[in-house]
């Protein structure tokens, strides 16, 4: 059973104390195709047993058969059906916190009035002083107009919001910066620009999210010109960081080098040509890219790639990534004896990599191997640490090899939940910002590593 697509719920089930009645009602959660996960016991009385039982479906109407198989066993009765996810969001998942207790008249007085005002002059004095008395220097605006939501597509800013939630939580966790939700009531990339340019002076760095291709190619150039401080759309250069990162660890298990390779990119939108434009800085050589959209193509053609077709690049191409969307595009009789595949669409990749490979794919891999999450975090770090005015291609290329670098033997990438991993990344960012001249301040501590 691939439990990441599946529906989970939790449910409490009361049982008659008799032999077998837990065994009938496994029985008859498999019988209708479910499956079963973390199994609790709550009471057990000489007459009764109460029990949490998780339970996995293919989607609503799936379990609601499996619920109605359940009512018939004699014996049982489910109490009640919980939804874990929506309870873990309720009222949010991240909060503003106050990092010293005001517990006397004495601290009030030293974090606010009268003895803030000592602060707010110094940095008046010199603003660059902001970095070391106020949150500035760890606070991670996470901007997004709702345009792209995971694969979800245009479904407003508002109901992005628990995703900026859980990027916010994936910074704090694994980096300490404290990444702030802002959702934009507006998809004019005018007004986008204006709004994030006008606020930018609270955050140490910029990270869109989850806006539509093309508007957020022009979006991000812009706020690059406009404002001196990091900003990074995560859905073209986090990802693709990761996937160089994949591709890097894939050449070496396969021998197949990705300089010496014709590769392919299916799928254009910001993550398809994030990709594509950080394996041809890394090999110099053009990539071949497909996309339904003309002026996708022609965006490539600028970056230097070569446009195509999904035929030719099946046909052709030594490395295939495919980011459309489009689960199953890719057919089994498309693959080639020796191919590197990434079909990283989720929840359902262009071919199954079991298929892939019982086809003659040397290599192949999908989304769920392939997460962002190994990307974003350390490249913020790195960048914030530095005091660097922008993010650059050199930036990006040293997180990936440095992921690519922390992976087990064995492994596509490192466990994402793996703090070394991020450490590294951070480190590896900062020091190239310091070589490159980009840092702004006399942060060394990568520098002298």
């Amino acid at each position: 059973m691939d439990w990441e697509r599946k529906i989970n719920r939790t449910v409490r089930i009361r049982n008659e104390q008799a032999v077998g009645q837990l065994a009938r009602l496994l029985l008859a959660i498999s019988d209708e195709g479910g499956g079963v996960g973390d199994i609790e016991m709550l009471t057990e009385t000489s007459h009764h047993v109460v029990r949490d039982i998780a339970i996995y479906a293919d989607n609503l109407e799936h379990f609601e058969k499996i619920i109605e198989r359940l009512h018939a066993i004699v014996g049982t009765v489910v109490m009640d059906v919980r939804d874990e996810i929506l309870e873990l969001h309720l009222k949010g998942k991240i909060a503003i916190r106050s990092r010293y207790p005001i517990d006397s008249i004495s601290t009030l007085r030293k974090v606010y009035t009268p003895g803030v005002a000592e602060v707010c002059l110094k940095i008046a004095a010199d603003p660059s002083l902001a970095r070391t008395y106020t949150s500035i220097s760890h606070m991670v605006a996470i901007v997004t107009d709702g345009t792209a939501i995971l694969g979800l597509g245009d479904i407003g800013s508002i109901a992005g919001m628990p995703v900026m939630e859980g990027k916010s939580m994936l910074m704090e966790t694994l980096v300490g910066l404290s990444g702030i939700p802002i959702l934009l009531n507006t998809k004019d990339p005018d007004q986008i620009v204006e709004a994030i340019a006008a606020i930018s002076p609270t955050f140490a760095a910029i990270q869109l999210e989850d806006i539509s291709a093309p508007r957020c190619f022009e979006i991000e150039e812009r706020l690059q010109k406009r404002i001196n401080i990091p900003v990074m759309h995560d859905d073209q250069h986090g990802t693709a960081a990761v996937v160089t990162a994949a591709l890097l660890v894939a050449s070496r298990q396969t021998g197949i080098y990705l300089s010496a390779s014709k590769i392919g990119q299916i799928g254009l939108g910001a993550a398809g040509f994030g990709i594509a434009s950080m394996l041809m800085k890394l090999t110099g050589n053009p990539v071949w890219g497909a996309d339904l959209n003309p002026e996708a193509q022609k965006h490539l053609a600028w970056a230097g790639g070569t446009p195509s077709n999904l035929r030719e690049i099946m046909e052709t191409c030594d490395i295939v990534i495919a980011t459309t969307g489009v689960a199953g595009l890719i057919k089994p009789e498309m693959v080639r004896k020796g191919q590197i595949i990434l079909a990283l669409s989720n929840p359902e990749p262009e071919i199954n990599p079991d298929v892939a490979l019982a086809r003659g794919a040397v290599f192949a891999a999908d989304g769920k191997s392939v997460n962002n999450v190994l990307g974003f975090p350390g490249i913020f770090r790195g960048a914030v640490d530095a005091n660097a005015g922008r993010i650059s291609d050199e930036m990006l290329l040293a997180a990936a090899q440095t992921i690519a670098d922390c992976t087990p033997p064995g492994e596509l990438v490192p466990n994402p939940l793996d703090k070394k991993v991020h450490q590294a990344v951070a480190r590896a960012v900062a020091k190239k910002a310091i070589q490159q001249g980009i840092a702004r301040s006399d942060y060394v501590a990568y520098a002298d590593d």
